[in-house]
């Protein structure tokens, strides 16, 4: 991600310490994380609320109840669908903004950006008259999820220690489940306050945006991004605040040496161009639309309203969504403690297997039991919810922390910042295909749906399994010579060396 981090491989002499400081930037930054999961969760379950419905979706709020409207079309709305997914399209288009704000004015300032605009949007949804100022809002959230997560990630590997590295970018990952938790808690705590519940679940974003705010005034800017923009003795002086010792004359060449490397390709893009970049591109793209397309925010945004299709009262709605939310949290713990033991692609594989089961299993309980009029009864209702907490489990254990550690640690420094960028926008844009569509497809597809994400997990299986090489403790700086030189497919992408005369 930073395209002036230096390697992970950290210096044999080095006593650095894990400073209160460096951990209080953490978590102020963290609150980055928290802002994102807060927006993917908030929306499905507003959009399930009959208030809300009643303001801005009429059509939808009688068609809801209607027993002649088939079960799996009674939310199919684009526009209701672009409540939900504006807010990537406005990400996707901002990203790239946002990695040269990172690169020409510093983390700390774009993070304050980020933190403003959030703010604004939470005030510009809570307060919306009509569905235009509506999505005005959903935008505003995007251009700040756009900032905040490109220059988030980045400040936060910056600071750490380099042998911590690897968990801090599990700690962003977290505070994203926790925001997921606290929308879903939202969510169940407002459902039941007439007529502005709604209101309040979006207001409350700006609660964690205001956190942002105040520690982008507390902490300092990054060792990196300081030398960087030529700012040496400043970055001399972080440096040793953060690692809280007055020797840091290694890392500081480490940093200044990957600045020097940076600045001399001119064009990274073009150089992700290039034929020894085909391996870490193909996979960092492919493993942002393989996380999309294993049905994760088909999920995350929309079983709400599939929960009010099947017939629960809101009430239980908000539970199974507050269940599922506890689940994730503690998924991604979970992950954050064996990742580093078990390795990368162990954790993937194992994935599959488990959300492939879940998705047939969801399509096959609504083929049988989820007809186009009626309701399901509560045991299979039971099973459904079930399938769906076991589904975020596996995802929220591998696909989703994994994703982005694997993306962030593959690419050469000099192509780092560039090539995190274009998985960020990539993930970004099929987030945003599959939030715009998916209401569609189960109203076209009904429960066949399930089975296409089903299908979509065994191609991902084998992906992983015969083109995802573990990168488990390999530093960047090795990553041509013990990854891919070494792999039976990609190796015919590496420059081949040339070896000088022989000595006789």
């Amino acid at each position: 991600m930073a395209g002036a981090e230096p390697s992970s491989q950290s210096h044999p002499h080095s006593n650095s310490k894990l400073t209160p400081y460096v951990v209080v930037c953490w978590i102020f930054a963290a609150f980055g994380g928290l802002m994102f999961g807060y927006d993917i969760a908030i929306s499905g379950g507003i959009s399930a609320m009959d208030d809300f419905l009643k303001k801005f979706f009429p059509t939808i709020y009688e068609r809801k109840d209607d027993a002649m409207v088939n079960n799996y079309c009674k939310y199919d709305d684009q526009l209701l669908q672009l409540f939900t997914s504006s807010l990537y399209f406005a990400a996707l288009s901002s990203s790239f903004l946002a990695s040269k704000a990172c690169s020409m004015l510093g983390r700390r300032p774009t993070i304050r950006f980020a933190s403003l605009v959030f703010i604004t949007a939470s005030i510009v949804s809570g307060s919306a008259p009509n569905i235009f100022v509506l999505i005005i809002g959903r935008v505003l959230f995007g251009i700040g999820v756009g900032f905040g997560n490109e220059s988030v990630p980045l400040f936060l590997s910056e600071v750490a220690p380099p042998h911590h590295r690897g968990a801090v970018h599990i700690l962003f990952q977290l505070f994203i489940t926790i925001g997921i938790l606290n929308a879903n808690l939202v969510n169940y705590a407002v459902s039941n306050i007439h007529p502005y519940g709604w209101r309040l679940a979006l207001g409350l974003s700006g609660f964690p945006s205001l956190v942002l705010f105040i520690g982008s005034t507390v902490i300092m800017e990054t060792p990196s991004s300081l030398i960087e923009r030529g700012y040496e003795k400043e970055g001399r002086e972080t440096l040793q605040k953060i690692r809280g010792v007055d020797d840091v004359e290694h890392e500081l060449q480490q940093i200044k040496t990957a600045c020097e490397r940076a600045k001399k390709v001119k064009h990274p893009y073009h150089k992700l161009l290039k034929r020894e970049s085909v391996p870490p591109v193909v996979i960092s793209v492919l493993i942002q639309v393989f996380q999309q397309l294993t049905g994760i925010n088909a999920i995350l945004f929309y079983s709400p309203l599939l929960y009010r299709a099947m017939g629960f009262k809101m009430s239980s709605t908000m539970v199974a969504a507050v269940v599922a939310g506890i689940v994730n949290l503690l998924s991604t713990v979970f992950a954050i403690m064996v990742m580093d033991k078990v390795g990368r692609r162990r954790m993937l594989l194992q994935a599959c297997v488990q959300m492939f089961i879940c998705m047939v299993g969801l399509g096959a309980v609504l083929e049988v039991d989820l007809k186009g009029t009626g309701r399901i009864d509560k045991g299979s209702g039971t099973v459904v919810v079930g399938l769906v907490c076991l589904f975020m489990m596996s995802f929220a254990w591998s696909w989703g922390p994994l994703g982005w550690v694997i993306s962030s640690e593959i690419f050469p420094l000099e192509t780092r910042n560039a090539g995190f960028a274009v998985a960020v926008s990539t993930n970004m844009l099929f987030t945003f295909i599959i939030g715009q569509g998916f209401l569609s497809m189960l109203c076209h597809m009904k429960a066949t749906v399930f089975f296409f994400f089903a299908t979509w997990i065994l191609i991902i299986g084998l992906f992983v399994m015969f083109l995802l090489p573990d990168t488990k403790g390999v530093p960047i700086d090795d990553m041509p010579d013990k990854v891919w030189k070494i792999h039976p497919f990609w190796k015919r992408f590496m420059p081949k060396e040339v070896k000088g005369p022989q000595m006789t």
